[in-house]
């Protein structure tokens, strides 16, 4: 059996985690390939008795702690070497000439790595925008009939542009091209007349083409604008056009566009959409694009041949060539092709007026646009190779990630500074190596960088092939151990892996005889417990007999150890300042301190960082609530208010504010919680609102230091007056009020008309009338004395 010390400073260097034991290396090139933590010891005599080979791989600190010296420690690091670290150029427009070749916009430009697995190397990469930088710029236009006006605008193109990008270069060379579409049904009509004159009426125009060469890239822009004038409106029967066919050409065919190592814009110019990938099959096409030129005398002669090239190939060519893609279209298309551009990298939209009038300002303010951003992008990265990218752009602004690669609104001769780590893990196709070129998008110049890797340690190269030293020369030695051939194990190779278990080795591989050989967690291989490897890296089987591993320890909150220690041999070894079985109990007070500085505001006990209040009238985190005393309901009254009824002062910031407990509506006041029926104290509120509305709750802090609200959710509100009855009664009222006075005025005129008869009656009797007596009385007989009557 091993000495208790060192059995336990084994297992003490087992720890979960280590990525140098879980390698289990049997040599060191496999050691310092498991990362860059680790190191393999030498020392012929650093092994103990139980341990095996793999355990010669260990993290430094570790193996200086096992006894293991520096100097017998095999830890190689990587290094980086500049080759070739020209200045980026400072010109200034109006200076002497100089050639592209001459013009430096990035620095360093060629770097050799070498690199060890794990271990990041970083470099600088600076980059500064020159100024004067020369430009080509190929115009390609779609000449389709619906561009008829647009033709126009462009053929005095050259000389007005030249004139307006003087401004900002003095070396521009201005090209151009011309589309329509596929020669093929259903794109074009093939009839005889049609292939001659597409268009209707007496419009006279060419015949239909799929991309021509018009003018190759030049400086003269009058032989420009004599070139375009010549050209003629042609026709196709379906509304996309071929434009990315000729896209295709316009990149690929470098010779024949004549692009120098400079910046290189396509102009792409239409009022339509495109026809992509998958479309050809209408017309019989199904051969892929070959991404290859096929320009015979300026013309595309395989239209009818390959497809139209996918967008992910025209990224891959237009990315390859250096090319920066303006998109020159009618507003009708913006959509299409701004959803284009996001998939094209160093590309730009711009609207094209309904005749191309605008075109000379949307080439300047696209160019602008395109040049003030710089992004780097890097080759294919060999298997395990990553890079990681941090960019400091202007005004001290970091980014990293994907934002890392680049950094926009870069002016002329401004500089930005781009940090680049390259990392391996483990040791890609045999440690050769590889190259990988990092650039900025849309520029010529490039960082090539050489990738060497560290596959093996020094000492390998002193390694004695069929060294005696292992058991008969069944091994090479190197780097202190054995590195048996094929068919042979064990520490000096004195076993065949073929060998069957014999009762002898059996017996030590068992911690006595009533346990199983390796505690059934491994095999015993020469007499030497090797242990069983599981599925998941990070758990592992450890110790003389198997009989330790680092998964079966405590567990809280679902974490081995609480997540705050590592498991050894099934038994948690807890980082400071924690305690208990599973490391759950926190030492640390801090979370106990309540804002007086006082541990759990004198009322409680902190017990693994979390208080135990002594006074049961208090709770919370600190022992600070106290649910059931005077104040209470009055604190949470407008919370309660605005959450449970949307009311009250609070209504406006109440998400903000009154987020800090759980609401529960009940239906009526007997739902809510009583103080027998809860293991912690419960207040009781009823308070009233602005409307002189009741509303009744219940405050509590639960075991778990939760709040919580329980509430009525119906007000209880003073029942309002009855009006139909109070109008009734107010209406009968005057009605009766307005009889009962009529009837009295009524009454009172009856027995004034009486007393006024009865008077009169009365003077009537008592009046004495007598005609002798009364000097004006008349008879009411008149006598009339007839003079002629005789009396007979």
């Amino acid at each position: 059996l091993l000495p208790s010390h060192l059995h336990i400073q084994s297992v003490i260097s087992l720890r979960q985690g280590n990525e140098c034991i879980n390698a289990n290396a049997k040599y060191c090139g496999e050691c310092i390939q498991a990362g860059a933590k680790c190191g393999w010891c030498k020392d012929p005599d650093f092994l103990k008795q139980g341990e095996t080979v793999s355990t010669r791989c260990d993290e430094l600190q570790s193996l200086i702690k096992r006894g293991c010296s520096d100097a017998m420690i095999e830890n190689p690091h990587g290094e980086q070497k500049t080759l070739k670290n020209k200045t980026v150029t400072n010109r200034r427009k109006g200076a002497e000439k100089l050639r592209p070749e001459d013009i430096t916009q990035i620095q360093p430009q060629k770097l050799s790595l070498t690199l060890r697995s794990g271990e990041p190397q970083t470099f600088n990469l600076k980059f500064k925008r020159a100024e004067d930088y020369p430009i080509d710029l190929y115009y390609l236009m779609d000449l389709s009939y619906s561009m008829k006006d647009d033709l126009e605008n462009v053929k005095n193109l050259g000389t007005s542009l030249m004139l307006e990008m003087s401004k900002i270069t003095s070396d521009f060379r201005i090209g151009f091209g011309s589309f329509v579409e596929k020669t093929v049904m259903p794109y074009i009509s093939t009839t005889p007349a049609k292939l001659l004159n597409p268009c209707t009426g007496d419009q006279n125009c060419t015949s239909p083409f799929s991309y021509k060469n018009v003018l190759k890239l030049t400086s003269n822009g009058k032989n420009f604008n004599t070139l375009v004038g010549q050209q003629q409106i042609s026709g196709n029967l379906d509304s996309p056009e071929g434009g990315f066919d000729a896209i295709m050409q316009v990149a690929v065919c470098g010779d024949h566009i004549g692009w120098r190592n400079v910046t290189r814009l396509l102009v792409f110019s239409t009022d339509a959409g495109f026809h992509f990938a998958g479309d050809g099959k209408l017309g019989g096409i199904v051969l892929p694009n070959d991404g290859k030129c096929h320009l015979e005398n300026n013309v595309y002669t395989m239209s009818h041949y390959y497809d139209y090239p996918s967008i992910a190939h025209l990224v891959q060519k237009l990315s390859d060539n250096n090319i920066q893609t303006i998109f020159a279209v009618t507003e009708e298309f913006q959509p299409v092709y701004q959803e284009l551009k996001n998939l094209i990298p160093k590309s730009a939209v711009g609207t094209l007026s309904a005749n191309s009038s605008n075109v000379i300002n949307l080439i300047i303010d696209a160019y602008n646009s395109l040049s003030s951003e710089v992004i780097l992008e890097n080759s294919k990265l060999p298997e395990g190779v990553t890079l990681a990218y941090t960019s400091r752009c202007k005004n001290g602004v970091v980014s990293e990630g994907e934002s890392g690669r680049k950094c926009s609104n870069i002016s002329i001769g401004d500089e930005v500074m781009f940090s680049i780590s390259v990392t391996s893990k483990g040791c890609p196709k045999q440690g050769k190596p590889e190259i990988i070129k990092i650039k900025p998008l849309g520029f010529t110049e490039e960082v090539e960088i050489t990738l060497n890797f560290i596959c093996e340690c020094e000492c390998n190269k002193d390694g004695i092939k069929n060294s005696q030293l292992c058991h008969f020369g069944n091994g090479t030695y190197e780097c202190g151990a054995c590195k048996c051939n094929e068919g042979r194990v064990g520490r000096q190779c004195e076993c065949s892996s073929n060998d069957v278990a014999t009762e002898d080795m059996d017996r030590t591989c068992r911690k006595d005889n009533g346990t199983d050989i390796c505690s059934n967690n491994g095999d015993c291989v020469c007499g030497t417990c090797e242990c069983k490897k599981r599925d998941n890296p990070e758990e592992r089987y450890s110790g003389q007999y198997c009989e330790c591993d680092n998964f079966n320890c405590d567990r809280s909150g679902n974490k081995l150890c609480g997540g705050h220690g590592r498991c050894e041999c099934r038994v948690c070894i807890c980082d400071p300042m924690w305690t208990g079985s599973a490391c759950d109990c926190s030492l640390d007070n801090s979370t106990c301190m309540a804002s007086n500085k006082q541990i759990c505001n004198g009322r409680g006990t902190c017990e693994c960082g979390t208080c135990k209040c002594t006074d049961p009238k208090f709770q919370g985190p600190t022992c600070e609530t106290c649910p059931t005393c005077p104040g209470v309901c009055t604190e949470h009254k407008e919370c309660v208010q605005c959450r449970a009824f949307g009311t009250g002062e609070k209504k406006d910031t109440c998400e903000r504010d009154c987020s800090y407990f759980n609401l529960i509506k009940v239906k009526d006041r007997d739902k809510l919680p009583q103080p027998n029926d809860a293991s912690y104290p419960v207040m009781h509120c009823k308070e009233r609102d602005a409307n002189d509305c009741w509303f009744y709750y219940t405050y509590a802090v639960n075991n778990n230091t939760e709040k919580e609200v329980h509430v009525v959710d119906t007000l209880d509100c003073p029942a309002g007056p009855d009006i139909i009855p109070i109008v009734a009664g107010v209406v009968a009222g005057i009605v009766l009020i307005g009889l009962a006075l009529l009837l009295i005025w009524k009454l009172l005129m009856i027995i004034h008309d009486r007393r006024e008869f009865a008077k009169f009656e009365k003077e009537k009797m008592n009046a004495k009338w007598d005609t002798g007596e009364n000097p004006i009385y008349k008879s009411a007989v008149t006598t009339v004395v007839n003079p002629k009557y005789e009396g007979k």
